[in-house]
């Protein structure tokens, strides 16, 4: 296996990318790579001819107060990881490289980032938007691979790619858990022992609205309480940012439910945040 190639500047992973076989698919991450992103890169590895993926925790997603400075960070381990799993190209750019000194051009997305995350963590979808479409740009991919946890990530970037005509296919991976049901997130890290055992919940307080609404139930406000009624059983959550049953597409929270919905919550374990979503019907 050839070792991976790491790159450090948008204008030598753009070279690296223009040579390498297609199709070319993208896997985006700010590291502390878990095995939610390694199934990314096995989804990428099985579909591409060639894989490149990206370690850069991105500044401009993260709000004032949020965990920038504290997010886990461990290049030489991803780097690893990535290499053992075939990754072809890394692109592991400086803070500087993607926002030069007078940078001053974001992409702004429209209504559906404006709820849930988009409402909790202002301007957040701005700087997910703008580092995406510039690694598109950098890397130019067929395809890009993101997970379903991050539900409405993935549907703000596919509103992206349609309107902007971006022309990359993007593949939405389901959700990788532990065993008790805990979705994958570098954020977990962050758990103590005891807020661990008790996040299991989150997952719960969805499944609960998930089994009522296969049950028939189709009240959009039952849903969403019964969800936030298992998140208020658990002494260890903190606070509840949102609990929704929405829309999947547009991402409106629904009164009836009579298509598919993406239910999901974010909450808090002391000073972490959680989020999860499920898409059913």
């Amino acid at each position: 296996m050839e070792t991976v190639k790491i790159l450090e500047t948008c204008r030598d992973m753009a070279d690296a990318c223009r040579g390498v076989a297609r199709p070319l698919g993208l896997v985006a991450t700010m590291g502390a790579l878990h095995r939610g992103h390694l199934e990314l890169v096995r989804r990428a590895r099985g579909e591409c001819a060639t894989v490149a993926a990206s370690v850069f925790v991105n500044p401009a997603q993260f709000g004032a107060g949020e965990d920038l400075a504290r997010y886990p960070r461990d290049l030489g381990r991803d780097l690893a990881l990535l290499e053992a799993e075939g990754v072809d190209l890394v692109f592991v750019p400086a803070v500087a490289e993607i926002y030069p000194p007078g940078f001053d051009t974001w992409i702004e997305p429209g209504a559906i980032a404006s709820r849930l995350e988009g409402a909790a963590r202002p301007g957040h979808f701005r700087g997910v938007a703008t580092v995406v479409v510039k690694l598109f740009n950098i890397v130019g991919p067929e395809r890009a691979y993101f997970g379903q946890k991050d539900g409405q990530q993935a549907a703000v970037i596919g509103q992206l790619v349609r309107d902007l005509n971006l022309g990359v296919e993007l593949a939405v991976v389901p959700t990788v858990r532990d065993g008790d049901g805990l979705a994958l997130s570098s954020r977990n890290a962050y758990l103590t022992k005891e807020q661990r055992a008790a996040a299991p919940v989150l997952y719960r307080s969805l499944q609960a609205a998930a089994e009522s609404l296969a049950a028939g139930v189709r009240d959009g406000a039952r849903l969403r309480a019964e969800a936030r009624w298992v998140l208020e059983g658990e002494r260890l959550v903190d606070g509840i940012d949102y609990v929704s049953v929405a829309d999947a597409e547009a991402l409106e929270e629904v009164e009836w439910v009579t298509g598919r919905v993406m239910v999901s919550a974010a909450v808090w374990f002391g000073g972490t945040r959680l989020i999860d979503c499920v898409v059913v019907g």
